[in-house]
């Protein structure tokens, strides 16, 4: 399996790929690879001729420098878990900060028609620059046919759809659901930094998430957010950010329900000092 450093490097090798009429898929992550990216890596191969997947921790896109320095750097490790789903038709791009930034570490300024104001925008400050940023050079670099991203970031998701259509780029953005350990718990890489008490007590998340959809189907997106706070306020290790039901499509929060609509449920939740977040649709 390659590995690629430089820009250079991948870019000789995505055209020699072309050049032999060859698909190509990207999954961008930041390392620390889990069941949940080979799932999005298994989908790309499935669809694909090649696969890159991109191994990047993004310094524009943290807003809290001490999440930055803790994040897990493992590629060693990642590689050979990709290794382990397909030798020959993966190859990793593993560049420094300097071969992406060139020495300038900023964010481009974007404007994705509101959505990068609504949930984590609110509370992750300049976030979705970084990740418009780092995702747009990826495409340029990488010019994949199809780009594959979890349903976890949801959010993510609809501003990398929202990137491709302002900036006309050739790419397909494929969603792919979200891929959960075995309690319930949506797999990240933060996961593994859990302390075992949190680690026990975070499926609790997805558990309120299911009863919220449940009473969405009868009550009102207000009474049914005063339940989801009143159960996280009872609970001594969670720490409620955020419980937000919104328009799946605008990602604003819902005031009153439209049955020609589609919802979602979006929380973020503080486990000691890791930050988790979920989401589920509700109609």
């Amino acid at each position: 399996m390659e590995v690629y450093n430089k820009k250079e490097e991948i870019k000789a090798a995505i055209a020699s790929f072309k050049s032999n009429q060859n698909t190509v898929g990207l999954v961008p992550t930041m390392g620390a690879l889990h069941e949940g990216h080979l799932q999005l890596v298994k989908r790309a191969l499935s669809e694909n001729d090649k696969v890159v997947v991109t191994i990047f921790v993004n310094p524009t896109q943290f807003d809290n420098q001490d999440d930055l320095e803790k994040y897990p750097r493992t590629l060693e490790v990642d590689v050979d878990l990709l290794k382990s789903v397909n030798k020959d038709n993966i190859v990793v791009y593993a560049p420094s900060v300097n071969d992406i930034y060139e020495g300038n570490t900023v964010s481009e300024s974007f404007n994705f028609d509101g959505l990068e104001h609504e949930m984590e925008g609110k509370f992750r400050h300049g976030h979705f620059d970084g990740v418009g940023t780092v995702v747009k050079r990826f495409f340029e670099i990488i010019t994949p046919d199809k780009a594959y991203f979890g349903e976890k970031d949801f959010q993510q998701l609809a501003i990398i759809k929202k990137l491709v259509e302002k900036y006309n780029i050739p790419v397909k953005i494929v969603g792919c659901d979200i891929y959960r350990e075995a309690s319930g718990l949506a797999m990240s890489s933060r996961n593994t930094r859990l302390k075992p008490e949190y680690k026990e007590a975070a499926p609790f998340i997805y558990k309120t998430l299911k009863s919220a959809r449940m009473y969405f189907g009868t009550k009102s997106a207000t009474l049914v957010t005063q339940w989801v706070t009143m159960e996280f306020a009872k609970h001594n290790l969670l720490e409620l950010e955020y419980f937000i039901i919104a328009d799946a499509e605008t990602l604003k929060p819902v005031h009153r329900k439209s049955s020609k609509k589609k919802y979602r449920a979006f929380i973020a939740v503080y486990a000691d000092d890791i930050r988790l977040i979920d989401n589920i649709a509700l109609n």
